[in-house]
């Protein structure tokens, strides 16, 4: 195992990083919760991004806007994959242009684990809305991402972004009956 600052990981996925901050502004404009300041990347340490939004008035806002980078990332992850991963299945092929999607692909995918500040803002949340069956729910799910937060330091995050982006697609193209 070698470590490589953090730092340079944000540099080489920048897109990724890009697309947090966006599925995070996306989930605040569609549960009209106000946006006061957003950074889409930066080179400090510490936060690579950031938005900066009002108080979520309800349980569900607050699990979209947290949880929006997993949603988000994961699915552009997989879709941006798929089609580049098809002229290396089907042909034997690796044109420049699949590579690229790919990278930008497991880029996206590496960045959909919330951090650990938006597993917190959840978990405050469902203890004060335990009655909700959503917010029940959302304990289990804030302890993944609590270990997937920690388990950065092994690389799981990139083993998400390479599973999500390139072990999955290209185990469904292999299945395909053609």
């Amino acid at each position: 195992m070698f470590f490589i600052p953090g730092i340079l990981v944000s540099v080489a996925t920048f897109p990724g990083v890009i697309v947090h901050e966006v599925a995070h502004q996306l989930f605040c404009r569609w549960r009209r919760i106000p946006v006061f300041d957003v950074k889409y990347f930066q080179f400090e340490l510490g936060a690579q991004g950031y938005v900066i939004h009002a108080e979520p008035k309800d349980f569900l806002s607050s699990f979209l806007i947290s949880f929006g980078p997993l949603f988000l990332n994961t699915l552009l992850c997989f879709l941006i994959s798929l089609p580049a991963l098809i002229p290396q299945t089907i042909f034997s092929e690796s044109p420049p242009a699949s590579m690229f999607l790919i990278w930008l692909s497991v880029s996206i995918g590496m960045h959909a684990f919330p951090s650990t500040q938006d597993a917190q803002n959840v978990w405050k949340k469902a203890r004060e809305e335990i009655k909700n069956p959503l917010a029940l729910l959302s304990f289990p799910i804030v302890i993944v991402i609590y270990v997937a937060n920690m388990l950065r330091f092994f690389w799981f995050d990139a083993i998400y972004g390479l599973a999500v982006g390139f072990l999955i697609p290209g185990w469904i193209l292999n299945h395909l009956p053609f």
